[in-house]
């Protein structure tokens, strides 16, 4: 694709953390684009500079060298209201623990509205559009009225995927958004985000420490290693022909090891959900 339909540009970014002598670097020239519309994968073992990826993305981190931007915007240059409207209207984090990113003394309704309009977070005034959302990740009208302690792990994270995605942003990060679910429950937020993306024509980029996750949401597929992005394409073809050796012993790797896995059980749950949904 040329590089005028890039949402995401990443150019030759480094990220360090710390100062002087005793700062390390964690990111080592790393560079990727995503296109409007696709799903890029991001997948790596623990400490392979996934995380700290997405934070330089949201602008939390700011990198020592290259440039991240989004919708033709630089984001570590952005600065007071232009850096709250980017962080809401351009770019929205899901993150893997919604209990703590949720404001335990927030109705859903009230964290929803507060998603929709900061300045003025009235549920009754945006009542229509949190229904709408709600019951488009699958979630009843009157859970408006509830709090975030009243659900499980995965009716919170459809809040916070519906937190992420009122506000209808350019560019979406899910950073690990399954890992602390099980298999079936995964399966569902999976088949969930699927119709989103589809219907929403959605620019993401999926982190993930899980193979069977990352090939069946993601258009692409990044792997990272040491801080580097060692090989970047298309999904079928890296799972398919996978070209560097790092990549080679990932797919080689048993199912369960220890932060890595190729999961089976994923994909069968995530089959049979979608032939309910059909």
């Amino acid at each position: 694709m040329s590089e005028s339909q890039n949402v995401i540009e990443i150019k030759d970014l480094d990220v360090r953390y710390g100062w002087g002598r005793h700062s390390v670097q964690v990111l080592h020239g790393v560079s990727l684009n995503v296109a409007a519309g696709c799903t890029v994968g991001v997948v790596g073992e623990s400490g392979s500079g996934k995380s700290t990826l997405a934070k330089t993305l949201v602008g939390t981190l700011k990198p020592t060298r290259g440039t991240v931007m989004i919708d033709g915007v630089n984001v570590s240059s952005v600065r007071g209201a232009d850096r709250l409207k980017l962080r809401r209207k351009v770019l929205q984090m899901i993150p893997q623990d919604p209990f703590s990113s949720l404001n335990p003394r927030h109705t859903i309704g009230q964290a929803l509205a507060e998603a929709l309009d900061p300045r003025h977070a009235d549920v009754k005034k945006h009542r229509s559009v949190i229904a709408e959302w709600l019951e488009r990740v699958k979630m009843p009208a009157e859970a408006m009225s509830r709090y975030p302690h009243e659900f499980s792990g995965g009716q919170r994270q459809r809040v916070a995927i519906a937190r992420g995605l009122i506000p209808e942003p350019t560019v979406v990060i899910a950073d690990e958004i399954t890992s602390a679910l099980d298999v079936s429950v995964q399966a569902e937020i999976l088949s969930l985000i699927a119709g989103l993306r589809q219907e929403l024509n959605l620019t993401m980029v999926f982190i993930s420490h899980n193979l069977a996750v990352v090939r069946q949401v993601s258009d692409e597929v990044a792997v990272m290693y040491q801080g580097k992005v060692v090989e970047h394409s298309p999904t079928a073809e890296l799972f398919n022909n996978p070209q560097h050796p790092y990549t080679q012993s990932l797919l080689r790797a048993v199912p369960g090891t220890p932060g890595f896995s190729i999961d089976p059980g994923i994909t069968e749950h995530i089959s049979h959900e979608n032939r309910a949904i059909a």
